[in-house]
């Protein structure tokens, strides 16, 4: 692992071609596109990082799955109601600055709010989401 600092310049990280994520349905894809969801790759092992930059609509529904790395989700902006322990659970609203922690294969939902949610998500590896549900 290199020691030299890496500056990665949010506007120079390209979004993330979704039609190449075998990981997500199809049809969330395809829903993500036509609503403006988009994500960026920020931070992809340098440094023993893996973080990525989320932006969603609205009303924007991810539903249950989950990801083969813990994770830790932070708010920067809007909000969502999260079912952190699957859709039969209690769920729980985040804002601006909260957060959320994850284990590895914990499968959790959200509904983005009313002013959609902008979120970063860091890993500590490169993580694959499963939405099967058996």
């Amino acid at each position: 692992m290199s020691t030299e600092p890496k500056v990665l310049k949010f506007d120079d990280i390209e979004w993330v071609d979704e039609s190449a994520n075998t990981d997500a349905p199809k049809e969330l894809i395809e829903e993500a596109k036509k609503l403006g969801a988009g994500r960026k790759r920020v931070a992809q092992g340098e440094g023993g990082f893996w973080c990525q930059y989320s932006t969603m609509p609205a009303g924007y529904h991810v539903p249950p799955h989950s990801h083969d790395q813990n994770e830790l989700l932070i708010v920067v902006s809007g909000g969502c109601e999260v079912w952190p322990n699957g859709a039969d659970a209690p769920s729980m609203e985040l804002g601006p600055k909260d957060s959320v922690i994850l284990a590895a294969n914990h499968k959790y939902s959200f509904t983005c709010g009313p002013n959609g949610m902008e979120f970063f998500v860091m890993r500590p590896g490169d993580a694959a989401a499963s939405f099967n549900q058996s």
